[in-house]
């Protein structure tokens, strides 16, 4: 399976940096990634990284939290550019289902970022609700998931399986942890990965052998201690 990396970033200069290398397919963002790169303009910032990844699919989340806002941000973020996916996650902060959401802009040929998934039959009800032309990410959290003791792997394969019927839905595993993640998702058949910058370079880094590893790790110890000069008399 040839699973697409994204790069999962809001700092204006990591995607300058990640936007020219091929690793990289594609960007996505959340309120959070924004207010952590400073923005305090919501539409302004998001202009400015459009003029940085003009090509690429990069995902702008709306904010607001009742059915209408959500509908009328959905609308207006897709007009920032051809490559823009609306992020909407797939419960408000009342834990309402946000199919209503997902059914108008779907049906305005809106592309679509589902976020906050997390189990397959939460993917079930956003199949429910969406055409079979218009373009839709489903985006399941791994590594929350499994920060909370639940294992996300049979989720995501029972919601690949349940996605094969329709053409336009990719299965994204959000919430990496660690490099490995990236092998895990291409192992279950996931269409795509998003991805801190730090771990993507991780990845670029893969075929160390155990032996290498080995040896790179008793260097960086014996270099911790002379450089604290332990002693043991």
């Amino acid at each position: 399976m040839n699973t697409k990396i994204f790069c999962d970033s809001a700092d204006l200069s990591l995607i300058q940096k990640f936007n020219k290398k091929k690793i990289v397919k594609g960007f996505t963002t959340n309120p959070s990634l924004m207010r952590k790169a400073g923005a305090k303009d919501y539409e302004l910032y998001s202009k400015k990284i459009l003029k940085i990844c003009k090509n690429k699919p990069i995902s702008f989340e709306v904010f607001a939290d009742d059915e209408k806002s959500m509908v009328k941000q959905g609308i207006k973020i897709n007009t920032w550019g051809k490559n823009v996916y609306v992020k909407v996650p797939i419960v408000n902060s009342k834990n309402i289902f946000t199919g209503n959401v997902i059914k108008q802009l779907n049906k305005k040929n809106i592309k679509l970022n589902i976020t906050a998934v997390y189990s397959s039959k939460q993917t079930e009800k956003i199949l429910n609700v969406i055409n079979n032309k218009t373009k839709v990410i489903i985006s399941i959290f791994a590594g929350r998931a499994g920060d909370s003791g639940k294992d996300p792997l049979p989720e995501f394969a029972k919601s690949i399986k349940l996605a094969e019927k329709f053409d336009n839905v990719e299965i994204l595993w959000a919430s990496v942890r660690e490099p490995y993640n990236y092998l895990q998702a291409k192992q279950l058949g996931c269409h795509v990965i998003t991805i801190p910058p730090s771990i993507i370079e991780k990845i670029e880094n893969f075929g160390k052998s155990f032996n290498q590893l080995t040896k790179e790790t008793v260097k960086a110890f014996l270099i911790d201690s002379k450089k604290s000069n332990f002693k043991i008399k």
